[in-house]
């Protein structure tokens, strides 16, 4: 059995499969309908509508409906785009059992427990039929697939046939439907539109299910007498053909299999049994642990079933459906009904060679497997899965071509894997002993080899060597010098495709494509959702490749893409050109044309050839948001520029591409706020100020204006925005303008105007305007502000512009590679801009100043400047356009520029190539850091990481002020950084904390253990224990010293924390004795233990326990300790002998193994239950699960994770 998709759910109770799309409908015990995608094993929909279970379901041929039918007596139609039931169908009185649409018909037949099959006319909404005579419940009911019957299966232990030809002929419209309604007999007998046409009798106890042949007269049943029967009918009668043996309990469901002469049973005996029609024989049982099976469904057109069981379901293949393959220069070989057949790519001719003969085993998938050709010999190897995997030999006579009714006797061998490595010569894996035997075309076996790994298939590889394939891993093997050549840690590699010229080889795992070089060096992986079925390389190097409805390309950067949709899949041989030559699932040759523009495009773009790229833009309709978003992210918005047509797209890549002309063309044509304001951001960041100018004209952001003519020191324009502030009565910009100019006249008058004398009497008296100040003082009378004494006022002034107006050139903007394209366009462009469009937007007189109307503009809706104003308003001259909006061009000719783009920060680089946390947190990224850390060992409290975090993110940068004026620059420190390291390849951040600084620590922790400072030694042993996680290693090795590490430290934390709570006991001396005793049962050094030991001893002494003093007198004798805590030893030996007996019963049995507690501090022997901290590994009861370790303080007790990651080396 091939699994192709599992769920867990309820009990599933129907199934049945969409006719083209690929999907499921699960109907549960549960009362939920589940829609599934089995080939993205996504959960689509569902539907809940129904109350009590649904046990049976059915999807329309051609609508988008599916009925349903539950336990509520009801039958619902559900329209499944609408997401909702249209009606719901009453007229049972039990149970439903199943419900079907008819192929043809508007037709639903309906079974339930309350013994009658219904017939319901779904466009009308009405019962046109009941067919009664069960008299029991009916278990189901199904159409024939062509002919006019009815076929049932009920308790009662009959199958019965009925003809519905006379419901046939009736007319169908729901006027005849109504009318057939109202004269069916009440009694529900008697009706003549359906006869019983056979009854079978046969099943000792009620039959679950009967189903027909889909061609032939045949019905099969299962039924609670655990058999399932054969029946054949003809157009008089129906008999029993046989009965088939081996289900140990209810048979559950069966049916035939559409394409195979097979019958597919499941059974509440947990298993699937698969039965030879022609020979009525088991062939395979499929069995699982826990499940009853109760139902089964065919896809109406491929080969795939699905079964229904106590916790879900399983789509599953009978067969392995991909054709055997070869193809070697300009040929293929392939196995196809029985015969190795030959086609030619060059003419697409197709011939028979020879017969393969026929397993001689009934059982399934033992077709051949995989083929192996020997062009110069002319042999060819046929694997298969008989006998546990077996290989034939066959050599090929040249006059067979075209014949292949020349049957000839294969040389056969067992062996797991069999393929060619020389002209001559070909090795067989032979998996019992790990070994290869190379052979020669006698099938003698010339020498054997030890393979370097544990192998289950091998590959050729070239001449000599071979790609041995292992659960995550392939390495090159060379059978002559028994030695790796290369390695490579992969997903489950289940086909492996090289290059032309063997340079690149391409292994394909079940939802993956790793592309690697000849010596396994990796060069790029890709992850499919949907499985990926075949592979072949094109002449450009160019991995073409299928999944199960797509054709997609992977280009050598591992940049990958959609070719082509598939209705059902293939298996690609050969790509020549726009040409994919292919095998469908039924064996047959295809030529498919396929437009490979897109994939040649990208390929070019990435190796640089860019007269290719041009040729091509020039002469090829690429377009779409793809391409360009493609474009956009690999740095090449340019090029995309001249796919779009849209101008909003066309003004985002010229901004990103730092065009500002071509922006500035497409700003005029969309002319929205925002695009101007954006136009004026990326002006500023090239230091245009002109066309910084231009754009805040066009939005009337006078706000910004004016800080612009500040910043480039245009006084006089400032002046003019001060009046035009004026003018629009906007007092905020008058006031902003004068503080600009530094007039300080101006605030007082204006501070004045909006009635804010106090402080215009400051600003005036504080800047020597004595008159003024005097004559507001007369004005305030007694509420004259009173200045602070003792101050010396300082003058409010701007600073004095370093360079007036003009462009200041920030940033260096250099041509484009593509300058050169479509420059006529360009050209074309540039005149208009700096034509009439420009001068449209502002016209200006000859003295250089706005004409009245433009100025008029300027203002708000309605403020017209009033005739009696002072003059000034006239004279303001906005800038010139002919002036200001230039990008900076000395060269006309040269159309793009390109801005460079900004690198991706150091930070990002380190946090998107590692998995340590240390790292991210050493980035600044404190998320992720969590996050990983949360995921490896389970830390929840990351309070005590907090300044550790800190520590490494300043540890990892350096700053440096480079003008007083300008912001600090960060600099990243770079982990083993040398002078001729390469500026493009970054190294890892370096770290504050390291391995060899928490032994030194662990020293110290130590030395405080041993001087009885317990508080100091259990911070010292704290803090190692929460820098572990957040320390880098390089080697394996040291990976083991950190684990180790986290042992002994969790040890003493533990040791440390009983010993202080015991302190801290004074009135309970049953418990301290236990501590003390728990104390000496960690890992701790030797002096510590007899120390911990010596403790114990006294403690359990003074408190008259001398059989347990006695105890840890002797584990401290055999310490081999110093004179003075031997002779102490020996005195409570010798005092105890007489009298053993311990005052108080402790819980503590040092006779039984045990571990502590972190959290209680109370013994678990062996054998009882526990739980572990995912991090420092201390045990715990089983009720602290979910609370935080007590012993390290991060981590949540019990809780899932990967484990600790602290070296490259682990990832790689």
């Amino acid at each position: 059995m091939l699994t192709k998709f599992e769920t867990k759910s309820n009990r599933v109770k129907g199934l049945s499969f969409h006719t083209k799309r690929p999907w499921i409908l699960a109907s549960l015990h549960s009362g939920v309908i589940q829609l599934w995608d089995y080939r993205m094993g996504t959960l689509i929909d569902r539907f809940d509508e129904h109350d009590g279970p649904v046990r049976g379901v059915h999807f329309h041929k051609s609508q988008p409906l599916f009925v349903s039918g539950g336990d509520d007596y009801k039958i619902k139609v559900w329209n499944y785009k609408l997401h909702r039931c249209l009606f719901t169908l009453l007229g049972h009185l039990d149970y439903i059992r199943t419900v079907q649409f008819h192929h043809e018909n508007p037709w639903i037949v309906s079974a339930s427990d309350d013994q009658t099959i219904r017939i319901w006319n779904w466009q009308s909404r009405t019962c046109i039929s009941v067919l009664t005579g069960h008299n029991h419940y009916v278990m189901c009911a199904t159409f024939h697939p062509k002919e006019d019957l009815v076929v049932s299966a009920s308790l009662d232990q009959t199958v019965r046939v009925w003809d519905i030809g006379a419901l046939k002929k009736k007319s169908a419209s729901p006027a005849d439907d109504l009318l057939r309604l109202s004269q069916m007999n009440t009694d529900l007998f008697g009706g003549v539109d359906a006869v019983v046409k056979y009854v079978l009798e046969g099943h000792d106890r009620g039959v679950n299910w009967a189903s027909f042949h889909p061609t032939l007269p045949l019905i099969v049943s299962g039924a609670d007498d655990r058999q399932v029967k054969l029946w054949r009918m003809n157009d008089t009668k129906a008999w029993e053909v046989d009965t088939l043996r081996g289900h140990m309990n209810n048979v559950s469901c069966v049916m035939f299999h559409a394409k195979q002469d097979i019958i597919v049973s499941n059974s509440e005996d947990k298993s699937i049994r698969v039965w030879d029609v022609t020979k009525r024989t088991g062939i395979q049982t499929f069995r699982r642990e826990q499940d009853r099976f109760w139902i089964l469904a065919a896809h109406p057109e491929m080969n795939l079933l699905a079964a229904g069981h106590d916790s879900g379901m399983i789509v599953f293949k009978l067969e392995r459906e991909r054709p055997a393959f070869y193809v070697s220069g300009d040929a293929m070989f392939y196995a196809k009904d029985r015969f190795l057949r030959f086609y030619e790519f060059s003419t697409q001719r197709d011939s028979q060679v020879i017969p393969i003969r026929r397993p001689g085993t009934a059982s399934l998938n033992q077709g051949p497997r995989t083929l192996s050709y020997s062009p110069t010999e002319n042999a060819v190897l046929v694997c298969s899965d008989v006998d546990g995997g077996s290989y034939e030999l066959y050599v090929v006579p040249k006059d067979s071509f075209g014949r292949g009714d020349m049957a000839q006797e294969a040389k056969r061998g067992v062996g797991g894997s069999a393929v060619f490595i020389a002209r001559n010569k070909f090795a067989v894996l032979d998996k019992s002993s790990n070994q290869v035997l190379v052979k020669n075309l006698k099938n003698e076996t010339g020498k054997k080899s030890v393979l370097p790994i544990a192998t289950d298939a091998i590959f050729y590889a070239g001449t000599g060597n071979l790609l041995c394939r292992a659960e995550d891993k392939v390495v090159i093997f060379d059978l002559q010098q028994r030695s790796v050549l290369g390695e490579l840690q992969t997903p489950f590699v289940k086909y492996v495709v090289w290059s032309n010229d063997m340079e690149s080889v391409a292994l394909l795992s079940k939802h993956a494509i790793v592309i690697a070089s000849k010596k396994l060096v990796h060069q790029c992986t890709l992850h499919e959702t949907i499985r990926v079925k075949s592979g072949a390389w094109d002449d450009n190097g160019v991995f073409i490749y299928t999944t199960l409805n797509h054709i997609k390309y992977c280009l050598p950067n591992g940049d990958s893409g959609i070719i082509k949709t598939l209705d059902v899949p293939i298996y690609i041989t050969k790509v020549s050109g726009n040409t994919i030559f292919c095998l469908d699932r039924d064996g047959k040759n295809k030529a498919i044309v396929i437009d490979a523009t897109e994939y040649l495009f990208k390929l070019s773009l990435s190796r640089q050839k860019y007269d290719h790229v041009m040729n091509m833009i020039r002469s090829s309709q690429l377009v779409g948001q793809a391409m360009i978003a493609y474009l956009q992210q690999k740095g090449f918005p340019e090029v995309a520029l001249h796919f779009v047509k849209d101008e909003r797209t066309r003004f985002n890549l010229a901004l990103e591409s730092g065009n500002i002309q071509i922006a500035v063309a497409s700003a005029k044509e969309i002319d929205e706020k925002d695009h101007w304001y954006r136009l004026g951001v990326e002006a500023l960041r090239q230091g245009n100020a002109g066309i910084v100018e231009y754009a805040y004209q066009r939005t009337k952001n006078f706000e910004r204006l004016s800080f612009l003519y500040l910043m480039t020191g245009n006084v006089e324009k400032l002046n003019k925005m001060l009046k035009i502030a004026e003018v629009k009565n906007d007092v905020m910009g008058q006031f902003h303008n004068a503080l600009y100019l530094g007039n300080v006249e101006e605030r007082v008058k204006i501070l004045e105007d909006a009635g804010h004398l106090p402080l215009a009497y400051i600003t005036a008296s504080v800047h020597g305007l004595h008159d003024v100040a005097e004559r507001l003082a007369t004005e305030l009378g007694d509420d004259v502000p009173s200045l602070p004494e003792g101050k010396v006022p300082c003058l409010l002034t701007p600073p004095a512009p370093v360079m007036c107006a003009g462009d200041w050139p920030l940033l260096r903007v250099n041509k484009g590679r593509f300058s050169e394209l479509d420059g006529v366009n360009r050209a074309e462009d540039e005149e208009d801009i700096e034509g009439d469009e420009w001068s449209n937007e502002l016209k200006i007189n000859d003295d250089g100043n706005v004409e009245e109307g433009e100025a008029t503009e300027l203002l708000s809706d309605g403020e017209i400047a009033d005739e009696n104003e002072e003059p000034g308003w006239e004279d303001l001259d906005l800038p010139p356009e002919l002036d200001t909006p230039k990008a900076s061009m000395s060269d006309r000719s040269s159309a793009i520029f390109v801005a460079p783009t900004p690198g991706m920060p150091v930070s990002q680089i380190w946090t998107q190539r590692s998995s340590l946390a240390a790292e991210h947190a050493a980035a600044g990224n404190f998320d992720t850091a969590m996050r990983l850390l949360s995921r490896q060992l389970g830390i929840k409290n990351f309070t005590p990481l907090k300044p550790m975090f800190l520590d490494l993110h300043s540890g990892s940068h350096s700053y440096i002020r480079a003008v007083e004026s300008a912001p600090v620059i960060s600099v990243a420190l770079e982990r083993g950084w040398t002078e001729s390291a390469s500026p493009n390849v970054r190294s890892p951040p370096a770290l504050v904390y390291q391995f060899s600084e928490l032994e030194e620590k662990l020293h110290v922790g130590y030395k405080s253990t041993t001087s009885g400072k317990f508080s100091d030694a259990l911070g010292t042993f704290l803090a190692i224990l929460h820098t572990i996680p957040l320390v880098v290693v390089e080697s394996r090795k040291e990976v083991d010293d950190v684990k180790e590490l986290i042992n002994i430290v969790k040890d003493y934390v533990l040791g440390l924390k009983m010993e202080t709570k015991r302190r801290e006991l004074k009135d309970d001396p049953k418990r301290q004795q236990e501590l003390a005793a728990y104390f000496t049962h960690c890992n701790l050094q030797s002096v510590h233990l007899k120390l911990a030991l010596q403790n114990a001893m006294t403690v359990c002494f003074k408190a008259k326990n001398l059989g347990t003093a006695s105890s840890f007198a002797r584990r401290l004798l055999e310490t081999n300790p110093g004179a003075q805590q031997s002779k102490l030893a020996r005195q409570v030996v010798q005092a105890t002998e007489k009298n053993m007996s311990n005052a108080v019963e402790l819980d503590y049995d040092f006779r039984n193994p045990f571990v502590i507690c972190g959290a209680t501090y109370v013994p678990i022997y062996r054998g009882q239950k526990d739980v572990s901290c995912p991090y420092c590994t201390a045990r715990f009861v089983p009720s602290q699960e979910g609370q935080i370790c007590n012993v390290c303080e991060l981590a949540v007790i019990g809780a899932d994770a990967s484990g600790l990651l602290c070296s490259p080396s682990q990832v790689r």
